[in-house]
């Protein structure tokens, strides 16, 4: 595979000569060979560079040795195939962190690069796993910031290429290698990496050149090997993860509680779909996680999840390490600790979410027993006061004060006290990293 950090490199117009990043070295914190920038505010790395992005991460790489040209061939942190039944997923809203120039909303993919620095690399034991909240377009709007309107990242449309929101438009670097850069960066940094779909009917259209978009129909087979094919392309790239949101209805399961809008597939079409992504991907370690899919851990383990989310209270540590010894056999599936959602309305407290992550981190027996969980970016990088990651995935506010893109990442994110808090959760994940 080409190196495609490099073209992303030449593509922003800059040479691939890499040096040591000054910023990152101030800012280091190291838990063994481990290493990560912390106690930083997100508006500080965001309004860097490509190429400094791409330093920092190489200044602080693992392998101890500094790449003066970014590496042709990067590896996955291996972890084995079940990889993802330990894992900490983090979802990046790739989106809300986007450059916003004036009403537009471009080049995602480049301040998901940016901010990599400041996610704690894997553990010895277990993967941290990025996860991105927006590849396809959103229905609605996409391409733009608009803060009081619909624009949901929850409406996707197949068959259209990826998101404006995200993809660097100005550039020859097609979509699929500026997410392999982006997975390159990622796994240099020790990470695994993934993104959210969806599978409401209604909320999904398929785009049909010089006609109107259809509504997707699980029943119609065109519909299904799109489906699936646009998700090989994906994991294609480097992705090893997908976050399937309903996935707790697959199969007409439990539709009182149900708030996704339109036909779910059916469990047995679900069961083909997953396995034919892994078979087409060749990908044999895909982490399939899904929303709320616990409680029937068969059902969930025979459809081909790896894991779900919010069944085990995070708030309770002796809970958490009780379910950790009584799943700790099954290495194929495990329910998983929620340190927020993507429906978190906001509100919690410092203390509260520190707690969380330090059941996520630690309420287990040996290392090898640890579950499964999901922190949203707030829960590393503190919002501001008035909105919520619900907010930020249901409609795309610019905070911008001077329509810049610096003014819109100095403003999304708390100040002087959302830097002592990630210093905080920075103490947490170093702890954990050589365990």
């Amino acid at each position: 595979m080409s190196n495609a950090v490099n073209k992303l490199l030449k593509n922003s117009g800059e040479n691939t000569t890499l040096k040591p990043d000054k910023l990152t070295l101030e800012h280091i914190y190291a838990s063994g060979n481990k290493k990560w920038v912390a106690g930083i505010l997100p508006s500080e790395l965001l309004n860097r560079t490509v190429k400094e992005a791409v330093e920092s991460l190489v200044t602080i790489n693992e392998s101890l040795e500094f790449y003066t040209e970014f590496p042709d061939n990067i590896e996955t942190p291996n972890y084995g195939d079940k990889w993802g039944r330990s894992a900490n997923y983090i979802e990046i809203n790739n989106r809300a962190i986007a450059e916003m120039h004036g009403n537009r909303t471009k080049n995602g993919i480049l301040s998901s690069v940016k901010i990599l620095p400041a996610i704690p690399p894997s553990a010895k034991s277990w993967a941290n796993c990025i996860v991105l909240s927006q590849i396809f377009p959103n229905i609605y709007g996409d391409g733009y910031n608009k803060g009081h309107e619909e624009n949901s990242i929850y409406g996707i449309k197949l068959n259209a290429g990826y998101s404006e929101n995200i993809i660097v438009r100005e550039t020859e670097l097609a979509g699929e290698e500026q997410f392999q850069a982006f997975n390159d960066l990622a796994h240099i940094h020790g990470l695994k990496t993934g993104f959210r779909t969806v599978i409401s009917a209604d909320q999904i259209k398929v785009a049909k050149p010089y006609e109107e978009d259809e509504v997707f129909d699980w029943k119609n087979p065109e519909h299904q090997e799109l489906f699936i094919n646009e998700h090989v392309k994906l994991i294609k790239t480097g992705f090893e993860a997908i976050f399937i949101d309903s996935a707790k209805h697959i199969g007409g399961y439990d539709m009182g509680n149900y708030t996704g809008v339109g036909a779910l597939p059916d469990y047995s079409q679900m069961q083909y779909i997953l396995y034919e992504i892994r078979a087409r991907s060749g990908c044999t370690s895909i982490s399939f996680a899904g929303e709320k899919s616990t409680g029937d851990f068969e059902r969930y383990r025979n459809l081909g999840l790896t894991t779900g989310t919010a069944f085990i209270s995070p708030d309770n540590y002796d809970k958490v390490k009780c379910w950790s010894e009584k799943l700790k056999y099954d290495k194929e599936y495990a329910p998983g600790i929620e340190v927020s959602n993507d429906n978190d309305e906001g509100g919690r407290s410092y203390e509260e979410r520190l707690n969380r992550i330090n059941s996520s981190l630690f309420a287990y027996e040996y290392p090898s027993d640890k579950l499964p969980s999901f922190m949203q970016m707030e829960d590393l990088f503190p919002l501001r006061y008035d909105t919520s990651t619900h907010q930020l995935m249901m409609t795309n506010p610019s905070f911008s004060t001077d329509g810049t893109p610096l003014s819109h990442w100095e403003n999304l994110f708390t100040k002087e006290d959302g830097r002592i808090y990630n210093a905080k959760a920075a103490e947490l994940f170093g702890y954990a990293l050589n365990l």
